[in-house]
């Protein structure tokens, strides 16, 4: 069996959860995969938590729907309780580590649980506007799931518009990328 990989990312609306989801699921089309992509706002819609359920294979995927993710992003502590259900055994569980108030809430049956700056190296190193592309870069440094340079081009071909208007945005989404990924690496 080829690549198949399930993601669950989550986060307050506004978090650009749904948008990050929406860029891997381009990149990982664009590389020749299977992509799936379903979002999830739950019955708050605005102001509640955002669920975005990707899954990534070489072949035809069978379901939309799974019940453990390999890999799990939660981005705050009403995320944390609510994606602990997805997370098995082989299931990779990243959070915020800007988070407070979560130790007892983390799931206790993942195979590991990681803790990133992602919040901080927005905000200090770079802008909060590119919170969400950091969090992209942790799925990507974390999964393989796609190349850097699909993933770019799916970044591109969702805001290009915008860094028409400002090309120093392109450099800023792109650093953050790699940012993300520099922040998972050796820790996976």
């Amino acid at each position: 069996m080829g690549k198949y990989v399930k993601l669950a990312l989550a986060g307050e609306g506004g978090q650009g959860v749904q948008s990050v989801a929406g860029i891997i699921t381009e990149a990982a089309y664009e590389e020749g995969h299977e992509a799936l992509y379903i979002p999830n706002f739950g019955v708050e819609q605005r102001g509640g938590v955002s669920v975005a359920y990707v899954q990534i294979a070489d072949e035809p995927i069978g379901s939309p729907k799974f019940k453990t993710a390999d890999i799990v992003i939660a981005l705050s502590d009403r995320a944390v309780r609510r994606t602990k259900k997805y997370v098995g055994p082989k299931t990779l569980f990243v959070y915020d580590a800007n988070i407070q108030g979560v130790e007892n809430d983390l799931p206790t049956n993942a195979a590991k649980i990681l803790a990133i700056p992602a919040i901080k190296v927005a905000k200090e190193e770079l802008h909060p506007r590119v919170f969400n592309i950091v969090i992209m870069g942790a799925v990507i440094g974390a999964t393989q799931v796609v190349t850097v340079e699909k993933a770019k081009a799916a970044i591109e071909k969702k805001l290009g518009y915008k860094f028409e208007q400002d090309p120093k945005l392109r450099e800023l989404n792109f650093k953050a990328l790699e940012r993300g990924i520099e922040l998972v690496q050796g820790q996976v």
